[in-house]
């Protein structure tokens, strides 16, 4: 399989690198490739523009802007504390100076906030087209896999929920630092441009320390720099990365919200439960099932699914590794998938084992490939078993832009259709809950949201009834508990 010998499939999709594109002039390749970026916009607005009538919901939107303080003002004194305070246990200056415009401009309306969030992903949509586009030299393999990455129903949490801004804006930064620095002869030019937008995917979220690693992989393995001289490369980087990870380990100091079953389990079997969650990641990426804002995989009993895990994935390595000796492009892409993946896969400890929001940029060397060896396997149709069909020229020209176009559009219209299903689950933080405790009843903290939605709709009695319900069903540890018992306090005295 090659990432970049489809560019000799369809002329009309191959790309002629441009040795003048100056580092500056990211907007000139948005200008050359103007109609399939305008296909891709209407995609995401089409898939994503009602978000626009959606409310606020209860998980961290509050405390992000509803009722952060530091979004709404712009005293110096006020500036100085967004770029130096911890926010929900993260550090994310950029992230939360994007509220601060946000509510300069559309207040507490939150559609304002919804826009800019899909405008974001809009910006991240193209920025992926013309990254792959230009590392394959193949339009039509940069498109497909910008358009899934477009509408796939796991990106709905990133885009639909206000307060994964985190993800959205680290991501427009990391892709624009990727499109500088993924060359083979980079400039000084595109070196620096590079590394100020690292800085900001920096600024906006921790998920960006992996930049500086996936930048190596491309020069050791793509563009064949030597190892110690890719190494020294990305030395500076790396330490900014480390710096930012030392901030983002020292603010996570709250263990509330999400599932915490796995904070006693040591590192093996982190890793252990980890090849499972990352075969589920396959799955979701290529048969999406029910979504959920919270999922609570096993971390016990599942011996046999660690096993097949394990083996698969050591297979799929051994297999990269020698298909990466002839194409590196198949071994990087490889790399950066598990590279993205790293960061939410708690080595380092957060509340949850699993969301869809991880999968936000693991998914798009993951769709890279798939459609890569798609158009794989239809030259091989197409020149092997078609031989005595078609003629020459229709067997060049038409044959495989034609199939791979029809498999695309078969794809892009039933991730069209769920991702438009599971959207209006987010309308507002009610429906949100009802909808997530009918898919994980048994997660103490989804019966606490629920009961929280209630009691701010002003039905307290059957906000208090929710959380006895869950004392009785569930499975609390002490803080959740403790949680439960305070709320079934207060509201009873409210009522």
């Amino acid at each position: 399989m090659s990432l970049q010998s489809f560019g000799n499939v369809q002329m009309s999709n191959q790309i002629q690198p441009d040795q003048r594109e100056l580092p500056w002039q990211l907007c000139r390749a948005v200008q050359k490739q103007w109609r399939a970026c305008v296909l891709l916009a209407l995609l995401v607005l089409i898939s994503f523009g009602m978000a626009v009538q959606f409310d606020f919901v209860n998980w961290d939107d509050p405390w992000y802007v509803i009722q952060n303080p530091l979004i709404k003002s712009w005293h110096p004194e006020n500036l100085q504390k967004v770029a130096t305070q911890v926010v929900t246990r993260n550090y994310a200056p950029l992230t939360v100076f994007s509220f601060l415009l946000d509510h300069s401009v559309y207040g507490l309306w939150a559609g304002g906030y919804h826009l800019t969030n899909i405008l974001l992903h809009l910006v991240n949509v193209v920025l992926v087209f013309l990254l792959i586009t230009r590392l394959t030299q193949n339009r039509m393999l940069g498109w497909a896999t910008a358009a899934v990455f477009a509408i796939h129903p796991v990106q709905v949490e990133t885009v639909v929920w206000i307060s994964s801004r985190k993800g959205l804006l680290s991501g427009a930064f990391i892709l624009a630092s990727l499109w500088y620095w993924l060359r083979k002869d980079r400039t000084l030019e595109q070196n620096t441009c590079g590394f100020l937008c690292f800085i900001c995917a920096l600024l906006s979220k921790a998920l960006a320390v992996v930049v500086p690693a996936i930048v190596f992989c491309y020069d050791y393995w793509v563009a064949k720099v030597p190892f110690r001289e890719a190494v020294k490369k990305q030395v500076f980087p790396g330490c900014c990365a480390l710096l930012l990870l030392v901030i983002t380990m020292l603010a996570q100091t709250s263990e509330l919200g999400g599932v915490r079953d796995h904070f006693g389990m040591s590192k093996l079997e982190l890793i252990s439960v980890d090849s499972v969650i990352m075969s589920k990641y396959v799955q979701m990426l290529l048969w999406p099932g029910t979504r959920s804002v919270l999922y609570d995989p096993p971390t016990s009993g599942i011996i046999w699914n660690v096993t097949i895990s394990v083996v698969c994935w050591l297979v799929a390595a051994i297999l990269f590794v020698r298909m990466g000796k002839r194409e590196p492009l198949i071994l990087f892409a490889g790399a950066t998938f598990i590279l993205l993946l790293i960061p939410v896969l708690n080595l380092f400890p957060i509340t949850t084992l699993m969301n869809d929001r991880y999968l936000y940029l693991p998914s798009v060397p993951f769709f890279a490939l798939i459609f890569a060896g798609t158009m794989q396997l239809l030259e091989r149709l197409r020149d092997r078993i078609l031989v005595s069909v078609l003629p020459k020229k229709s067997r060049s020209g038409y044959f495989l832009p034609a199939v791979f176009g029809v498999l695309v559009l078969a794809m892009l219209t039933r991730f069209s259709w769920q991702t438009e299903h599971y959207l209006t689950i987010w309308r507002d933080g009610l429906t949100l809950w009802q909808y997530t405790s009918t898919q994980v009843p048994e997660i103490p903290v989804v019966q606490i949201q629920l009961a929280n939605s209630y009691h701010s709709q002003g039905d307290s009695e059957r906000a208090v009834s929710i959380l006895r319900h869950a004392l009785k069903q569930t499975e609390p540890d002490a803080l959740d508990r403790e949680r439960m018992q305070q709320k079934i306090l207060e509201w009873s005295r409210v009522k």
